[in-house]
């Protein structure tokens, strides 16, 4: 099983940019689908990105498209998430997971078995 740690959290103001890391640990990494979720305070967790399996497939939610870009770095076991233009309604604690998933279910939270702890990020005008 894969075990990942999040990192790059922060504050930044509105119109800024943030990078979120996710390092991953297990010998099933290359296998696994990888994701980014959010949950805001009094809000249920939603879909940001992910990645499929092999990172060819990237899945995008409306509200972050054009916005935010997930990536893969195999030879360090790391997925990214660059965030820019970030707006108010982006602050949450963003949480990586992996897992096995494909096409529409990679926007799925119960496709993916491994998650992390949550780095959060502000959003300040």
């Amino acid at each position: 099983q894969v075990q990942v740690i999040e990192s790059g959290g922060g504050l930044v103001q509105a119109g800024g940019s943030l990078k979120l890391s996710c390092a991953a640990s297990g010998r099933t990494f290359s296998s696994n689908a990888m994701g980014w979720f959010r949950q805001a305070p009094g809000k249920e967790r939603e879909f940001v990105a992910s990645l499929n399996w092999n990172g060819l497939s990237a899945y995008y939610a409306d509200s972050v498209k054009g916005r935010f870009t997930i990536s893969k770095e195999y030879g360090k076991n790391t997925i990214y998430l660059q965030m820019n233009n970030l707006k108010l309604d982006d602050t949450a604690a963003y949480y990586c997971a992996a897992g096995y998933c494909s096409g529409k279910t990679c926007s799925d939270a119960a496709f993916f078995g491994s998650w992390g702890q949550g780095t959060q990020v502000t959003v300040v005008s």
